[in-house]
C-alpha cells in the first residue's frame, strides 16, 4: 500500500483561502474580543488529549476544529489592549512571510543549501547593524529569541575568555531569567552566577558591580562577562550602557547588552539618544517579534567582530564538507547553536520593503508617546502611584489612593484583586512585576495599533475596580 500525504493543486487553494480567510477575520475582529482568553487544563485534556486517529478526515473539519477550540484560549498578544509581558503585532507581510518560508521548505543552514535566504539574512543583519551603530565588522544571525541568541553570546564570552574554569558572569537583579539559563547552559557554576543590586530607578549598579568583580578576582574566580539591559522587562529601564562600556573596556570583560525588548528603538532619535553606548557592547540581543513588529520566532544576535562567532562555533563535520564554498560563502550555522534553521529574515526584509522604515519609525515612536501619556495620567489621578519613572513603552503602577492608610499587604491584596478583574471582566490585559518587594501593575505599550483611548480606558478601569475593591474592605 502507498502513503498519500499530498492533495491535489485545487484541494490546497481551496484550504489556503480557507485559513487565510480565517486569520484575516480574526484580526478584523480584534477590537471586538477580549485581549485574554483561558481554560481550565481538565477541560481543554477532556477535549483534546485522545490517541492519534489511524485513518484521517477533511482538512477543513480539522481547521475548524483548530479554530474552535485551541486557538481561541490564548492571550491575543496582538490585541490593541494586549499590555500585558512583552506583546506582538506582527505585520501582515510577516505573516505570509512565515506561510511562503514553509511552503518552500527552507533551511537556512548553510550557503549550499539556501545561498538566496542567507544572502537576505546577511542583508537583515546588517540593517540592524546599521541601526545599533555596530562597525562594519560586526556581524551575526536570527535566532528563535533572546533566550538562544543569550547562549550563543555567553559561549562566545566564554571563548573569547580563554574557557576558564572558575567563570563568572554578571547581571543585574531586574535581568531577564534567559541570562540565569544561558549562564547554567554554558557551564556557569550556582556560584558563578553574580547578581548585582540597581539604583532607585532600576538600572545596575556600577560601585556594586566593580566591588563584586574585583572580590571574585580575589577569590581565583575569572569575569567573563557582564549583561546589561537596554529595555528591562519588568520597568523598561536602562542600564548605564556608557559607563559599563567604558568599565568592562578597561577590565577585559565581554560586555553583552539585553536588547531584546527595548533595542529598536535605536530607528528612532529619542530611543538612539537613550540607547547611547550600546554600539560599543561586545554582543547585543535583539528580538524582531517584540518592537519589530514580526511573529515568531525571529531573534538576533549581533556581535562586534563576526570573527568570534565563527571560532566559537564552526565545527567541522564529514556529511557537511561539501557546504565549503570558500571564505566568502558564509554558513550561518558555524555562528550559532543551530545547524537546522528556519528563514526568518523573510518576514523582517518583506515587512520593511512593503512598509518603509518612515512607518517602523512612526509606529515605535507612538509607544513610547503613549507610555509617557499613560505617567502623565497615573500622575495626575488621585487613585494611581507610579512606581518607576515610564521607560520606553513600559509604565509600572499601582492603585494607592492618598486619602488611604492602609497596610503594604491590604494595599497589595487590592492591586491583585484589580489585575484579577481586568483578566476576567475587562477586554484588557495586563500584567504584574515586583518592583523591590512592591507589587507593581504593569502596562507594556507598543503595539502600533494601539491608541490613546485603547490606554486611557485601561487605567479607568484600575481606578474603577481599584475604588470598588477598596470600599469592599472598609464594609
Amino acid at each position: 500500500m502507498t502513503a498519500n500525504l499530498s492533495m491535489t493543486p485545487e484541494v490546497m487553494l481551496d484550504l489556503a483561502r480557507k485559513t487565510a480567510e480565517l486569520v484575516v477575520q480574526r484580526i478584523e475582529s480584534l477590537p471586538e474580543e477580549n485581549a485574554w482568553d483561558g481554560e481550565f487544563r481538565q477541560i481543554l485534556s477532556d477535549q483534546l488529549m485522545e490517541a492519534p486517529p489511524e485513518d484521517g478526515r477533511p482538512a477543513a473539519e480539522v481547521l475548524e476544529q483548530v479554530a474552535q477550540t485551541i486557538l481561541p484560549f490564548t492571550t491575543r498578544l496582538d490585541h490593541p489592549r494586549c499590555f500585558g509581558f512583552i506583546p506582538s503585532s506582527p505585520t501582515w507581510p510577516g505573516v505570509l512571510a512565515d506561510f511562503i518560508a514553509a511552503g518552500y521548505n527552507v533551511n537556512a543552514c548553510t550557503w549550499l543549501v539556501a545561498s538566496g535566504p542567507i544572502q537576505l539574512e546577511l542583508v537583515v543583519i546588517d540593517w540592524f547593524r546599521r541601526w545599533l551603530g555596530y562597525p562594519d565588522n560586526a556581524g551575526g544571525l536570527l535566532t528563535s529569541g533572546g533566550s538562544a541568541a543569550s547562549v550563543d553570546a555567553f559561549v562566545a564570552a566564554r571563548e573569547n575568555a580563554g574557557h576558564p574554569e572558575r567563570a563568572t558572569v554578571y547581571v543585574s537583579n531586574q535581568s531577564h531569567s534567559a541570562h540565569i539559563r544561558a549562564a547554567r547552559i554554558v557551564g556557569i557554576r550556582p556560584e558563578g552566577i553574580r547578581m548585582i543590586p540597581v539604583d532607585e530607578q532600576f538600572r545596575l549598579d556600577m560601585d556594586a558591580l566593580a566591588r563584586a568583580v574585583a572580590d571574585e578576582r580575589a577569590a581565583g574566580f575569572s569575569p567573563i562577562a557582564v549583561c546589561a539591559n537596554a529595555g528591562a522587562a519588568s520597568t523598561g529601564a536602562i542600564d548605564p550602557l556608557e559607563a559599563m562600556a567604558d568599565y568592562c573596556a578597561a577590565e577585559g570583560i565581554w560586555l553583552h547588552v539585553d536588547a531584546a525588548y527595548g533595542g529598536f528603538a535605536t530607528v528612532t532619535g529619542k530611543g538612539k539618544k537613550l540607547l547611547s553606548g550600546i554600539e560599543r557592547a561586545d554582543s547585543v540581543g535583539l528580538d524582531a517579534h517584540k518592537w519589530f513588529f514580526q511573529p515568531y520566532e525571529v531573534g538576533c544576535l549581533l556581535v562586534r567582530d563576526a570573527a568570534t562567532l565563527e571560532r566559537a562555533f564552526g565545527v567541522k563535520h564529514d556529511v557537511l564538507q561539501d557546504t565549503i564554498w570558500g571564505a566568502d560563502h558564509p554558513n550561518i550555522s558555524d555562528r550559532g547553536l543551530q545547524l537546522s534553521r528556519s528563514f526568518r529574515a523573510l518576514k523582517v526584509w518583506m515587512s520593511v520593503q512593503t512598509f518603509g522604515m518612515a512607518a517602523f519609525r512612526q509606529a515605535i515612536s507612538g509607544g513610547m508617546e503613549l507610555a509617557a501619556r499613560a505617567e502623565e495620567y497615573v500622575r495626575k489621578s488621585p487613585h494611581l502611584e507610579m512606581l518607576n519613572p515610564a521607560s520606553l513603552g513600559i509604565v509600572c503602577f499601582r492603585f494607592n489612593p492618598g486619602n488611604t492608610d492602609m497596610e503594604a499587604d491590604g494595599l497589595e491584596q487590592v492591586n491583585r484583586t484589580i489585575l484579577a478583574r481586568i483578566f476576567w471582566e475587562d477586554p484588557a490585559f495586563i500584567s504584574s512585576t515586583s518592583l523591590q518587594g512592591v507589587f507593581a501593575l504593569r502596562l507594556c505599550i507598543i503595539n502600533h495599533n494601539t491608541t490613546w483611548d485603547d490606554v486611557r480606558e485601561t487605567l479607568d478601569a484600575v481606578e474603577r475596580f481599584g475604588v470598588e475593591a477598596l470600599s469592599e474592605r472598609e464594609v
